[in-house]
């Protein structure tokens, strides 16, 4: 495992010249990369331009960016507004018929045209779609399973999902276009039933669909750290679950280590965790030599 370099810095200023960028660009030529866009920086809105602008670069440059959101707070907030209540159990949703038709209305409406609108305002075309579409995301429900007092005790979240198949078709057809897809987490049943998908389980699901060269989880944090708060810019997989063993890894950090785990378990190349709220964090992790985040891989 290693640690972040002592003068680092993770700013725009820090981007290397066109031609020191060079043998990044031609190492992702023609690279699918999925991006999970979440976390804070979704409500703010120079981050959301500084990512707009960072995608349609990206696309530009001849890699190939498939974009997965999340929305919570934004759900939240309308939740709130309706007088609708909703509770978490262990980091998940718990969603009923009312909360479901609350979720797709926010990420399938106006968290996912807001991104589309960004892009499309630097200069990209960006196209919205959710899971259900074309089959993107067929899910199954999501029973959560949790020990109390010894005891496995499964707790029924209602139309909360877990992807069970990803049809990348739609996709592949996109990556062949200037269109830049944007994914909603929302996904269909086999019975046509409509699934709240944790945002993060869906990009990584989709990440190893594509079989990614790189999936990257834009956050709140800038990484993962070790136990004196180094940050740690590379990590294997067996890295991964000797620092989660030991507790070094916990809390929120991780579902979003073990959604790497199952992203690389199912043929990405490499998952970054990085800050979403990093000036132009997707440049600085494609086309530099130090990145901006953790970097995990098999080996």
């Amino acid at each position: 495992m290693k640690k972040t370099e002592a003068g680092r810095t993770n700013n725009v200023a820090a981007a290397k010249t066109l031609a020191e960028a060079l043998p990044y660009l031609q190492r992702y030529d023609g690279a699918t990369i999925v991006i999970k866009f979440g976390g804070n920086a979704m409500g703010d809105a120079e981050h959301l331009r500084n990512f707009a602008r960072d995608v349609v670069l990206v696309k530009q440059c001849g890699i190939q960016p498939i974009v997965v959101h999340g929305g919570g707070p934004m759900i939240n907030e309308m939740l709130d507004r309706l007088g609708i209540h909703s509770e978490f159990i262990e980091g998940k949703r718990v969603t009923d018929e009312n909360v479901v038709e609350v979720v797709e209305m926010i990420l399938s409406g106006r968290v996912n045209k807001r991104i589309v609108q960004a892009i499309n305002s630097q200069g990209g075309k960006a196209v919205g779609l959710s899971g259900k579409d074309a089959n993107l995301m067929i899910c199954e429900k999501d029973i959560k399973t949790v020990d109390r007092e010894g005891k496995l005790i499964g707790i029924d979240l209602g139309f909360v999902g877990k992807p069970s198949k990803i049809n990348p078709d739609i996709l592949n057809q996109f990556l062949e276009t200037d269109l830049i897809p944007v994914v909603a987490p929302v996904g269909m049943g086999l019975n046509g039933e409509t699934f709240n998908v944790n945002g993060d389980t869906a990009a990584g699901a989709i990440a190893a669909a594509m079989k990614a060269e790189r999936f990257l989880l834009l956050t709140d944090v800038s990484g993962v750290r070790d136990a004196d708060g180094d940050q740690l810019t590379r990590l294997t997989a067996e890295d991964v679950r000797a620092l989660t063993r030991s507790g070094v890894i916990s809390g929120g950090m991780i579902p979003k280590t073990q959604t790497a785990l199952d992203a690389l378990a199912g043929g990405v190349k490499a998952v970054v965790i990085l800050d979403g709220r990093t000036p132009h964090a997707v440049l600085l992790e494609l086309l530099t030599e130090h990145g901006a985040g953790t970097l995990i891989s098999e080996s």
